[in-house]
């Protein structure tokens, strides 16, 4: 691959990658035009909708044999099952959790949480993995530590929505990295594997009452809303996937904050939500975290890059 090529392709996987993030940041624009519906209800649909479309998308794509393949794998190998089967429940309650605090008006405590989960992720490498921390990365998991205990004192409550969507994306994200299964097929098998649950929901909530419970085909507009809960959960991972492929991780984990940030900032600024001084600093604490994370990735990117070319002469 030339200079020239490797250029345009490193700008599409940034650009590709940056999208994503940024559409995965102004998400919660979409779930308050349904916020008259139940969260369980519309993570229901999104589980639902997300498979018919990654299916359609797959098809596009000519990947339903490699799905097949892939799923027939995963039936013959029950240890690989059992994880994509536990991936796809911590999706779900981070998907689920995630629906029910923007429409409760707590986008600012979900961007705390999305802030603080690459620490969590670390965390969890070093007790599932045993990976081993370098100073810098424990120095920025003690100032994350610190930025939940000021929330925690300063109100008197632990930001629980925060570190439940912390725990349970960190914890979906190690699965897959263990499962090792692509971020396309996987979604589709995740979503497949849930799926079933989530008609028995539906099916129960429609049959509810005797008029006929749920939101699905009260009104036009929310029914195509539903329907397409499955579009905004795919188009995002379509994006990354392309982008992901095309830049090192340490780009990847740069662009991540993109998103978090856009939710914070539409929460002070759009949703008005409450940012008090103890907010903010919380936040400046997992700011310094992530800005010691992200210097010890470029670092490592970096050190890797002299290491092949060095090789390389």
């Amino acid at each position: 691959m030339n200079d020239t090529t490797g250029n345009k392709e490193f700008g599409l996987g940034v650009a590709s990658a940056g999208l994503a993030y940024i559409f995965w940041g102004i998400l919660p624009l979409f779930w308050k035009l349904v916020d008259d519906v139940p969260a369980g209800e519309i993570l229901a649909h999104r589980i639902v909708w997300s498979l018919v479309f990654m299916l359609i998308i797959l098809a596009m794509m000519r990947k339903l044999p490699a799905f097949s393949m892939e799923l027939k794998a995963l039936v013959r190998n029950r240890k690989r099952l059992i994880g994509i089967s536990l991936a796809s429940i911590f999706i779900s309650i981070n998907w689920g959790l995630y629906i029910w605090a923007v429409n409760a008006d707590r986008v600012i405590e979900a961007s705390l949480g999305y802030y603080i989960n690459p620490l969590v992720s670390i965390l969890l490498a070093v007790i599932v993995l045993k990976e081993k921390l370098s100073v810098l990365q424990t120095l920025s998991i003690i100032l994350a530590g610190v930025g939940v205990l000021v929330l925690t004192f300063s109100f008197g409550t632990f930001p629980w929505v925060a570190m439940m969507l912390a725990l349970s994306f960190a914890f979906y994200g190690l699965i897959k990295k263990m499962v090792q299964v692509g971020a396309l097929i996987g979604l589709a098998i995740e979503t497949l594997l849930i799926t079933p649950f989530a008609l028995l929901f539906l099916g129960d909530v429609h049959g509810a009452s005797s008029s006929g419970g749920g939101a699905f085909g009260d009104s036009l507009n929310v029914t195509l809303l539903l329907l397409l809960a499955g579009v905004v959960t795919a188009i995002p991972l379509l994006l990354f996937a392309s982008g992901a492929k095309r830049i090192p991780l340490s780009m990847v984990g740069l662009l991540q904050y993109f998103a978090p940030t856009i939710k914070l900032i539409m929460g002070v600024y759009l949703f008005h939500e409450p940012f008090t001084s103890a907010h903010l600093v919380a936040f400046v604490c997992i700011w310094l975290a992530l800005g010691i994370y992200t210097f010890t990735l470029m670092r490592g990117w970096q050190m890797k890059r002299s290491v092949v070319v060095s090789k390389g002469v």
